[in-house]
């Protein structure tokens, strides 16, 4: 009975919740560019791909406030690794990410903002080596909203994120090193407010 009614009260807050305040759906394409690569030895240096994805993303915002907060999805991104410039290694992976932001109101059109969060790197079908994996680090997200004038709703937005990711990648029993990715993802979208 107790555990019943924990739950009824739980969803009637979460509802209470969702309802408080306006939501934000948002849909973009990526630019994923990974700002390090991985020097084994003087002879070898290991270095990610970029790669280009949609990228959704859902943003909730508190009522009379400019913070919000955004979890930002992805279709899987499918990655390659290169060791001196030559593909090894083949991955998908997923990115989510969830940032508390603040938004500078103003009188223009233009809403700029900042974000700070978490991110994690989620890799599965590996190719060619034993395994990499996962990992999680912090993001920060600088960007703008731009409605234009005959719009009620929707908006263009443009957005450029840094994580901070360095998954272990295993080769065999052996060997293994820490991946410096480190990406920025430079997203240009479409939002919609209800």
């Amino acid at each position: 009975m107790l555990k019943k009614a924990l739950i009824t009260g739980l969803l009637v807050g979460m509802s209470s919740v969702a309802m408080a305040g306006p939501w934000t759906v948002k849909a973009g394409v990526s630019l994923l560019n990974p700002t390090q690569e991985t020097k084994l030895n003087a002879a070898t240096v290991v270095k990610a791909d970029d790669e280009v994805n949609f990228t959704p993303s859902v943003e909730y915002s508190f009522a009379n406030s400019p913070f919000s907060v955004e979890l930002l999805l992805a279709a899987p991104f499918k990655q390659d690794v290169k060791i001196n410039g030559a593909n090894a290694v083949e991955l998908k992976h997923l990115p989510p990410t969830l940032t508390a932001k603040y938004n500078f109101q103003n009188s223009s059109r233009f809403t700029p903002y900042i974000g700070v969060g978490a991110t994690a790197f989620i890799p599965w079908d590996v190719k060619g080596v034993q395994d990499v994996k996962e990992d999680f680090g912090f993001a920060g997200q600088i960007g703008f909203n731009f409605q234009p004038a005959d719009a009620k709703n929707w908006g263009v937005f443009v957005d450029v994120r840094y994580a901070d990711l360095n998954p272990e990648v295993k080769v065999d029993s052996t060997t293994k090193f820490n991946l410096d990715i480190d990406p920025v993802v430079y997203t240009l979208g479409y939002s919609y407010n209800f």
